[in-house]
């Protein structure tokens, strides 16, 4: 049975890339060695993690004026890092509230000075993004998570600021044009767009690095980082590589305007469907909803559960939403075939038919 993945990360990959993941474990560039042995300091790997950075830079559109890095730990301990290189304790930082991750990264920020909460969707049980942010003058930055994977909302356009930008845009990264430099530092998690577990992409602009704070522990300075090339310790070298196939693939097929017309295809059809649906209750405010999470409900629960052993037996995976709220949501990321979704909407138009009175 051909398996259809709508996990929300670790999430779907380009088929493609996982054929030459695969050989790479067996004989990577024709060396003679895995990409599992290869050692991090060797000229075979420095081209791997120079390529990717500069394919990095070329599709987000920056210049030379931005630093790239491929680091451990995942887009959560970036919740803590960010704080303790630029949080300066006598301006604190402002952050936006939209969701789990966002209350997370608030939740570290506290550990390295004050927190002013710019905008806040909380009282709705974060189903809409705020259009009113107030930020504090003297800021250290403003933090905002750009796709809420778990509520299912998204920031169609970046908050506008004269105080630094940080954003954490693990789920929604590589999937649109924006003009990206208007960020001073920006971070994702590599398990949605940009490869597998194991690594996390940072960028931060060099003036950014000028606030930085000092008598930081030497392995959590992002300087430190950026003099050593990402190699200030063993990285992660698989994921990494990982990361460069898939920033090939997404140039081989057209780039960002490409996976941004691509976005739109798959969410505008998905969120027609559900609209159409009376079974099916979508839980966001329409003009934020995410084009990378959709997230939804049945009100019989019990109905729920039969609708996801359906997925289950047509081998539709990762729809059940995430533990923390429940429901449903279908993962829409790049690599996601337009096939997919199509067989996920004739699933829920029959279960919805059969029980829909």
């Amino acid at each position: 049975m051909k398996m259809h993945n709508f996990n929300s990360g670790p999430s779907i990959l380009p088929r493609e890339v996982l054929q030459e993941a695969a050989e790479a474990i067996y004989n990577f560039d024709t060396v003679g060695l895995s990409i599992l042995e290869i050692g991090h300091r060797t000229e075979w790997f420095i081209h791997v993690i120079e390529e990717a950075k500069s394919l990095v830079k070329e599709l987000l559109g920056l210049d030379d004026n931005f630093e790239v890095l491929f680091l451990h730990g995942g887009a959560t301990t970036q919740f803590m890092q960010v704080p303790m290189n630029f949080l300066e304790a006598s301006k604190g930082a402002a952050y936006c509230v939209n969701g789990i991750w966002g209350k997370k990264a608030i939740t570290e920020a506290k550990l390295f000075g004050p927190v002013t909460i710019a905008g806040s969707s909380a009282g709705k049980n974060y189903t809409f993004i705020p259009k009113d942010v107030s930020i504090p003058e003297n800021s250290s930055y403003l933090h905002f998570t750009s796709n809420n994977t778990v509520e299912g909302t998204q920031w169609h356009h970046f908050p506008k600021t004269d105080v630094p930008l940080v954003s954490d845009m693990s789920s929604d990264i590589f999937s649109r044009k924006m003009d990206f430099s208007t960020c001073s530092l920006i971070y994702a998690g590599a398990q949605k767009n940009v490869g597998i577990a194991g690594t996390t992409l940072v960028i931060i602009r060099k003036d950014f690095l000028e606030h930085k704070n000092a008598g930081i522990p030497a392995i959590m300075d992002y300087k430190n980082h950026i003099d050593g090339g990402s190699l200030l310790n063993t990285p992660p070298v698989f994921a990494i590589y990982v990361s460069l196939l898939t920033l090939r693939w997404i140039k081989k097929e057209g780039g960002l305007a490409e996976m941004e017309k691509r976005s739109l295809e798959r969410s505008t059809f998905f969120y027609e469907a559900l609209d159409q649906l009376p079974l099916f209750l979508p839980t966001v405010a329409k003009e934020d909803r995410s084009r990378m999470n959709a997230v939804f409900t049945i009100e019989d629960k019990g109905l729920e559960n039969k609708f996801l052993e359906a997925c289950t037996e047509n081998g539709m995976v990762g729809i059940k939403g995430h533990r923390s709220i429940g429901g449903l949501r279908v993962s829409m990321y790049n690599a996601l075939p337009m096939e997919s979704l199509e067989l996920l909407v004739k699933l829920m138009e029959q279960f919805s038919h059969q029980y829909t009175s």
